[in-house]
């Protein structure tokens, strides 16, 4: 059984899709009871996903999908994070799935955020390091570059072997000492280091956050 904090707030989310939606898809332990939640519906929706694990249960549940090459723009986009702060600057990756994320978010007309309200920060990068995505080649040298700016940063690994995204691509796990106090600045700048193709900060992003507690009950946040 899925967590009842989790499953509150992917409740919740139903009320914001309607029949012949197209949704971007996220990735991750809150989105998953989502998908349950839609399949029970049968809504009459076709899913733009975040990454194959998601591709794979939508069509284990039988909710139709499409991509990017045949559709312009997403009605809706729903999705977890990692961590959020007081005007919806999101820290997102955990699930290794952020290139995929930011597209789908960057491309819906509105970006849903579902997630606990444990994960509601005063400042990004205080509970949780910030995800980065970078190509093979480049691993090394944005590492190093990272540290040299005072982060403390580790490529992410399983079993000993380095993570790699659905793009083929390496997760850097990069913790900020004091946390990010301006995100938007922050990303521009990692944003300059050739190599590193995406980050975990999703600024002006969000229009809406649905946090589930552990009694059944969602906060609603805006922008």
């Amino acid at each position: 059984m899925s967590d009842p904090a989790k499953r509150a707030a992917a409740r919740a989310a139903l009320d914001e899709v309607a029949e012949g939606m197209v949704l971007g898809l996220g990735t991750g332990s809150t989105v998953a009871p989502l998908l349950d939640l839609l399949a029970e519906r049968a809504f009459d929706i076709v899913g733009v996903p975040t990454s194959e694990v998601t591709a794979r249960r939508c069509q284990e549940l039988g909710i139709p999908l499409t991509t990017l090459d045949e559709v312009a723009a997403l009605d809706l986009a729903i999705d977890g994070a990692d961590e959020l702060d007081p005007r919806l600057c999101l820290t997102k990756g955990g699930g290794g799935a952020l290139l995929r994320e930011k597209v789908v978010a960057s491309l819906a007309r509105r970006f849903v955020v579902i997630a606990t309200v444990d994960k509601q920060v005063t400042r990004l990068g205080i509970s949780f390091p910030l995800p980065l995505e970078v190509v093979p080649f480049a691993g090394t040298p944005v590492l190093r570059r990272l540290e040299s700016w005072g982060l403390q940063v580790e490529r992410r690994e399983r079993e000993g072997r380095a993570v790699v995204t659905d793009n083929g691509n390496l997760l850097l796990d990069a913790v900020v000492p004091g946390g990010i106090a301006d995100p938007a600045e922050f990303d521009a700048r990692l944003q300059s280091i050739p190599g590193l193709v995406e980050t975990g900060l999703f600024v002006g992003l969000a229009h809406e956050a649905l946090l589930g507690a552990a009694d059944g009950t969602v906060i609603r946040r805006t922008t």
